[in-house]
């Protein structure tokens, strides 16, 4: 099947798929003799796989790694387990970040007297040099990167 025919079948856009194959989590497809990449079911499979892994968050270098244990078929599967067991670590800590940003903006809210922009309790207190409820504990952002 041609690019297009994997890109509907997998529900991705065409430009994603060219992304895969360039970092290397997509094998490159035969070519036909016009030149054409020729998939085959199990770059869909591929594909499938990774749409899941990234609908899940994971990072392309923890699916890198994912597929390079599933290359391991006779080994337990303890270390796909411990992976997928840190991920979720992960995002419970990013949701317990969330939920402190969530307070935070809502006291923020809860501030506001409805009065005039010019004493607004929101505005004031995003302009505070203090240490903000919307910095998380890692002092970072809390979403993640913007990889495809």
């Amino acid at each position: 099947m041609r690019i297009g025919e994997l890109g509907k079948q997998s529900g991705t856009l065409v430009e994603t798929i060219r992304y895969y194959e360039q970092v290397g989590l997509m094998p490159a497809p035969p070519r036909t003799q016009a030149g054409y990449r020729e998939y085959r079911p199990e770059h869909l499979q591929r594909l499938i796989f990774l749409r899941r892994c990234r609908e899940l968050g994971f990072s392309i270098e923890e699916i890198r790694s994912l597929l390079r244990l599933a290359e391991q078929r006779n080994q337990s599967c303890a270390t796909v387990t411990r992976a997928a067991t840190q991920h979720l670590n992960d995002i419970r800590g990013k949701l317990a970040d969330l939920r402190q940003l969530a307070q935070g903006l809502q006291t923020m809210i809860d501030s506001c007297t409805g009065g005039r922009i010019a004493d607004c309790k929101i505005l004031e207190a995003l302009t505070r040099v203090s240490a903000s409820p919307a910095v998380s504990r890692r002092g970072n952002s809390t979403r993640r990167r913007g990889t495809q």
